[in-house]
């Protein structure tokens, strides 16, 4: 039997991954919970990619799109190379570039934003204190909640060097980080939060963690006060219910790190109010951030396309058909996007990845969604990624 060269072979996996990607987008196009061009921004924005999934298939063409994925589906039998109803009937209509959905999603654009002169976080991990020190940093007295005190403190003194990072690389100003800094105050009882506008949940992202955290905002934030998780895939209808207030929740995915990257992802349930969503929408642009609206379904935008693509590249890495670097290498060139696969999974950190994983796996059912077996492996050995210096390319020698 003849083997194609690894070059080759790279190509190849490339290809299936970028295309499955491709479809899977096409196909949350399908549900109608979603706009293309709010796809294209979100991929664009919080993956750093040259284009958004949409756009990808409009430069392509669909009935060119349609025909490789055939082809595809034909040579490995996977579903995600299935072309999508909707990809194929508009090639088969002659349409060369995606339609925009016609639904579009509920909006607060035309109700009244609540005003917010005060911002607290629950939370003083990563998340917690970049989304404090982006709060801050926009001019908006914020309130840090920590378990205890230390925490809160060690909090602080994290926002200051990432403060003092940011004078360095031009960003801000001594003065500016002073000002920062003096806007956050800190406190380890949620009891601090009720004189705030709005409370962003950042604590550990665990369901029954998150529940007993906004059973407790529900009982101490003043009536009106907007409520928001910063779940990266949990139920934000769940975080919802467990506050009793389920009209004021919403859910405000940051990425991370917070202070870098532009993208929110804003969650609304079958019960967000206009008026939160028009705040959130307010908040967004006083923070200088793209807010993205899009439905509570597990993985939101653009961890239900991303993670799908990354745990079929660690499949294919189980099943011997590729090398981490070569695949990543490929993927980069091939289709310019800033890391591959392995790289991202790495920068993401495994432990993380492996949840997120999980979660869609858990909530869709789909055999194809369970979690590839050196994933699962890596994270019980404690290899994390960049995080722990070892993980599928950390650790390698550059």
């Amino acid at each position: 039997m003849t083997i194609a060269p690894v070059e080759h072979t790279a190509r190849v996996a490339a290809e299936e991954l970028v295309y499955g990607y491709l479809n899977r987008a096409a196909l949350l196009g399908e549900s109608g919970q979603v706009d293309r061009t709010d796809v294209d921004v979100a991929m664009r924005l919080g993956c750093r990619l040259p284009a958004g999934p949409f756009e990808t298939l409009d430069g392509i063409g669909l009935g060119v799109a349609v025909k490789a994925l055939d082809a595809l589906y034909e040579r490995t039998g996977q579903a995600a190379h299935r072309p999508a109803d909707a990809l194929r009937r508009h090639a088969v209509d002659g349409v060369d570039r995606y339609p925009a959905q016609a639904a579009r999603r509920a909006s607060g654009q035309e109700a009244q934003a609540r005003p917010i002169e005060r911002i607290g976080v629950l939370g003083s991990g990563t998340m917690a204190r970049g989304i404090a020190e982006v709060t801050a940093a926009a001019g908006i007295p914020t309130t840090l909640v920590a378990r205890s005190t230390p925490k809160a403190v060690a909090a602080v003194e994290a926002i200051g060097i990432s403060l003092a990072k940011a004078v360095a690389r031009g960003k801000n100003t001594d003065e500016g980080r002073t000002l920062a800094l003096g806007r956050i105050a800190v406190a380890d009882d949620v009891a601090a939060l009720s004189t705030c506008d709005l409370v962003i949940e950042a604590i550990v992202e665990d369901l029954a963690v998150k529940r007993a955290g906004f059973a407790a905002l529900g009982r101490v934030c003043r009536p009106g006060a907007v409520l928001a998780t910063t779940t990266s895939s949990l139920s934000v209808s769940a975080c919802a219910e467990a506050a009793g207030r389920r009209e004021d929740v919403l859910g405000l995915h940051f990425f991370n790190p917070a202070p870098v990257m532009r993208l929110v992802e804003v969650v609304r349930t079958q019960w967000t109010g206009a008026g939160v969503l028009a705040t959130a929408d307010a908040l967004c642009a006083r923070l200088g951030r793209t807010g993205v609206p899009c439905g509570d379904t597990a993985g939101f935008i653009v961890n239900y396309l991303l993670f799908p693509y990354l745990n079929e590249a660690v499949k294919m890495l189980d099943r011997g058909e590729v090398d981490p670097a070569e695949l990543d290498a490929a993927v980069e060139a091939e289709y310019g996007y800033p890391m591959g696969p392995f790289a991202l999974l790495d920068a993401v950190g495994l432990d993380v990845s492996l949840a997120i994983q999980r979660r869609l796996h858990e909530e869709y059912g789909d055999a194809d969604l369970a979690p590839a077996a050196s994933l699962s492996r890596l994270v019980a050995e404690g290899r994390l990624g960049r995080k722990t210096g070892s993980g599928f390319r950390a650790g390698e020698p550059s």
